[in-house]
This record gives C-alpha cells, sequence and structure tokens, in this order.
C-alpha cells in the first residue's frame, strides 16, 4: 500500500520536489545522454556542467596505461547527469553541498598508490552555475596535474559523503541496482524501529533503519574491518550515533545492535561512517510514495528502476509549483484587452501606435498610466514567473531562465529596473565569482587576510569578523580570550 501524508507535506519533500524540477532540465539529461551513447565522456560532463580537471595521458604517464584504462572505462560508464541528480544538497534551496569533494571509485594495487576518481563542488562564495568538477586523487593527497590549477576549500574526501560503494548513483550500467539497493523492491517497512533506538531516528521518516544493517556491513568489508563490528551514523551538527553489527556466527546475517558501553570520542571517531546515501530513503522513492512526483519527472534511469516498483499515486496538487499565466487579458478601461508579443516585445495588441506613445508620454511627465502599460510594466520588473526564473538560476540553468524570461517578454525586450533585472544581474556576478575561483585567481578566502590582521592585532571590529585562535595569535589576545575573568553572556542562579 503506498503512502500518504495525512497532515501536511514534510519541508525536505517540498524542496526536492523543486530540486527535480529545477536542478538537473530536461536538456541536459537528453544531451549529455546523446554524448555519452557516443562514447563522448568529456562531452556528456560538458553538457551536465562538470569540468575535467586531469589528463588522461598524465594518469597514464604517473601510473600505468593498465590502472588509466581502467579509470577511462568507469568515465565511459559514468551518466554525469544522473550524478548531479543524486548529488547532496542542502537546504533550504536544495542547492549542491559546497566546497564538497566526493569519491566515485578507487583503484588499490598491490605495491601502488591508491588512486581515487573524485568529484568536487565549489566553495559557497563561487557556486554560481553549480558547476562540479572531476579530478584523479593520489593516495598521498596530491591532485594528479591537471589543466587549470586551482585550491579547493577541502580537497579530502568527505566520509560521510562517498559513493564509491554506490556505484548506482553515478554508473549507467549499475543504475539497475537502484531499486534494490534502496529497498524499493520490497514493500514498505512498516515494522516499528528498535525501542532502544534513539528518538530522533524514529520520529524521522527520511532514515533508512531497515537498510543500515546490510549497508554497515558492506561499509565494513570495504574498509577491510570485516562483516562484524561498530560504525557510525551522524544524526545531527556534531553528533553521531554508534551502533554495532552481531551475529551468532559467519553463517548468520549480522543485525544491528546497541553497543553495551559507550565508547571514547577518539574512538567513535576513527569508526567508519554509513554514507548518507545509505543512510537516508532515496528521495526519489519519498516523492513518488507521497505523490509529489510521477515517474516522467523522473531521471529516466531513475524511472526505469523504480517504476515498477512504486504503485502509482495520484499527484498532490502543490501552489508552489504552479506555473503562472501569461497576462493575455487585462481589465481596461471597461473592456478585456489582449497582451502579447508583437514583433519580439511585449506588447499591448488593442491600442493604436499613436494611442501608446500618447500615453507613454503621459506617463514620462508623471501622469497616470493605462491598465494595459501597468501591465506590461509590472511583467518587466516582477513577473509571475520570477520564483521559477530564480530556482532556475539558482540551480546554475541561466539557458532555462533566459528561456523563460524571452517566452514571456520577447527576444527583444529590454528589461527594466526591478527584482527580475536583479536577479539577472546577480547571476552573471556570481558567475564572475566562479570564474575567478576556477582560474586560481582567488587564492584564499577573501576573510582570510582580514584574520591575519586581526590576529597580529589588528582591530577585530574594523576587519569585519571575529579572530580565530591559533599559534599566531599574540598571547595576551589568547588570555584575554579564554580567561576565567572574561564576561559571560548569561545568569545562571
Amino acid at each position: 500500500m503506498a503512502h500518504h501524508l495525512a497532515n501536511e507535506i514534510p519541508t525536505r519533500l517540498l524542496m526536492w520536489q523543486r530540486v527535480r524540477r529545477y536542478a538537473v532540465p530536461p536538456s541536459m539529461i537528453e544531451t549529455a545522454t546523446a554524448r555519452r551513447a557516443v562514447g563522448d565522456w568529456a562531452g556528456a560532463c560538458a553538457a551536465a556542467r562538470i569540468d575535467v580537471d586531469f589528463d588522461l595521458r598524465a594518469v597514464a604517464d604517473r601510473h600505468g596505461t593498465v590502472r588509466a584504462a581502467r579509470l577511462r572505462a568507469d568515465l565511459r560508464r559514468l551518466a554525469p547527469d544522473l550524478l548531479r541528480w543524486h548529488m547532496p544538497r542542502i537546504a533550504p534551496d536544495g542547492r549542491l553541498r559546497p566546497g564538497l569533494t566526493t569519491v566515485l571509485a578507487r583503484y588499490r594495487d598491490p605495491d601502488a598508490v591508491p588512486l581515487s576518481l573524485v568529484v568536487r563542488t565549489p566553495p559557497a562564495r563561487a557556486d554560481a552555475g553549480q558547476r562540479m568538477s572531476l579530478a584523479v586523487r593520489e593516495g598521498t593527497g596530491n591532485d594528479v596535474p591537471g589543466r587549470i590549477p586551482r585550491v579547493h576549500p577541502h580537497p579530502h574526501p568527505d566520509r560521510r559523503f562517498r559513493l564509491d560503494l554506490h556505484r548506482h548513483l553515478w554508473d549507467a550500467e549499475r543504475s539497475g541496482d537502484l531499486a534494490r539497493r534502496c529497498g524499493a523492491d520490497g514493500p514498505p517497512s512498516t515494522a516499528p524501529p528498535p525501542a532502544w533506538l534513539d528518538a530522533s531516528f524514529a520520529r524521522d521518516g527520511s532514515w533508512a533503519v531497515a537498510r543500515w544493517a546490510a549497508e554497515a556491513e558492506s561499509l565494513s568489508r570495504a574498509e577491510g574491518l570485516g562483516p562484524r563490528g561498530a560504525f557510525t551514523v551522524r544524526s545531527g551538527a556534531g553528533r553521531r550515533a554508534v551502533f554495532g553489527l552481531v551475529a551468532p556466527d559467519d553463517g548468520h546475517v549480522p543485525v544491528l545492535a546497541p553497543l553495551r558501553e559507550p565508547l571514547p570520542p577518539q574512538v567513535a571517531a576513527a569508526l567508519p561512517v554509513l554514507p548518507e546515501a545509505a543512510a537516508r530513503t532515496l528521495p526519489d522513492l519519498e516523492l513518488l510514495r507521497a505523490g509529489l512526483i510521477t515517474p516522467e519527472r523522473l531521471h529516466p534511469l531513475v524511472a526505469g528502476a523504480l517504476a515498477a516498483c512504486v504503485p502509482a499515486v495520484p499527484p498532490v496538487a502543490s501552489g508552489l509549483l504552479h506555473e503562472p499565466d501569461d497576462p493575455h487579458r487585462v481589465e481596461c478601461r471597461g473592456e478585456v484587452h489582449r497582451i502579447a508579443l508583437r514583433n519580439g516585445v511585449l506588447a499591448a495588441v488593442d491600442h493604436d501606435p499613436a494611442t501608446l506613445r500618447r500615453e507613454e508620454l503621459l506617463v514620462a511627465l508623471g501622469g497616470p498610466a493605462l491598465p494595459c502599460l501597468r501591465a506590461i510594466d509590472g511583467v518587466h520588473r516582477s513577473p509571475e514567473a520570477l520564483p521559477a526564473v530564480r530556482e532556475r538560476l539558482g540551480h546554475g540553468d541561466v539557458s532555462g531562465a533566459l528561456a523563460v524570461v524571452t517566452g514571456l517578454l520577447g527576444p527583444d525586450a529590454v528589461l527594466r529596473d526591478g527584482p527580475l533585472r536583479e536577479e539577472l544581474v546577480s547571476a552573471a556576478a556570481r558567475r564572475v565569482d566562479h570564474g575567478l575561483f576556477r582560474a586560481g585567481l582567488v587564492p584564499e578566502h577573501p576573510a582570510a587576510g582580514a584574520r591575519a590582521d586581526a590576529a597580529d592585532g589588528g582591530n577585530a571590529s574594523e576587519a569585519g569578523r571575529r579572530p580565530r585562535l591559533d599559534r599566531r595569535t599574540p598571547r595576551a589576545v589568547r588570555l584575554k580570550r579564554n580567561g576565567l575573568s572574561r564576561p559571560r553572556t548569561g545568569l545562571f542562579r
């Protein structure tokens, strides 16, 4: 039986609904799929707005042709549009998690330097266009020399967001495993969570507790720790829960169980971390079961894996994704007039040119405007389609946003001052910041200079940021910040 939302739609599902609508447009999927079908993996990455920051020849020269061939085979199986579809995102806008390095595949050979194929997202200050980049990382922590040298804030892979154990989320040939790995091939679990499980996991329906044991076993084997042992699940900002896998012997499937004694923080921090892709329920599965999306709106590879496993559910109406109608009809001087595109611009059809020129001159002199002219001016400044334009610009779909504007105002329209123009200008300025980051012209965070000045004894208030304590901080400042006599922000009785 399909799930229905009894009260209200959870905020996270509304976010994922917008992400599925705007983040990976159909034009990107079609172009990337066509290029991948002919073996052009680099063209597919370009269509999905993924930059390639390595050279296969450099990989072959440094690590041999055998490992380069394995890397090339994975690149040909890579569906970059599917990777973008499943990349980690942050609330509330659903944009790509910034400053992230995620492992896609590992290449480990005896007596050889380990290699990893990673995908990276730019920091938040340079995330315009929502572009990503592919790189090859060596076991020493360095990247194989590529085309554009650049500084990344977090070059090391994140243990929480790793996809090397979930190839079905980016490998086109393994996408059929999605239903089995996310639990969609069986009936929804109606069993109550274990009594010993923390209440935060039991209340939140996005946790896939039923799959933790199987996923944790695969994680332990991949880390070379055997099928038994302890692992952690990140339950919130700065919080983690520790669980164990227990079984009578190797012939039994391990099950999830609490630890008998709490582990020291240092020991718990060194345990394997269950990846987010395994810890939480697949958003597409939740959207389908809630009726917030139809299989036709999913990625073709995702829809092919889930359509046969999830029964059809009537779509739920949501005002957030309502497509506004163009202002074709306006009540003007007691009559209903038409507004339509004429000669590449939006114009009042039922007024002759002489009348429009006279009314425009009257407006320039400070007089009242015709309702038709007011409607056209409002569409130029703040149209009803502005939220859709914002969503597309936020997810990097500039061509889609311009197509909406062109279809609404015409290809020859001149934008007027207002929210629409501000959004387009802001998007262009942010793309410049991304270009500077990609070119390596911003080697460090803009606040780093202010922090250094404050650490050298400068005025932190003038720098605009609170200085961090490090080994370069003067001793007097450290004593003042850490002393027991510093003022407290609260009173205790």
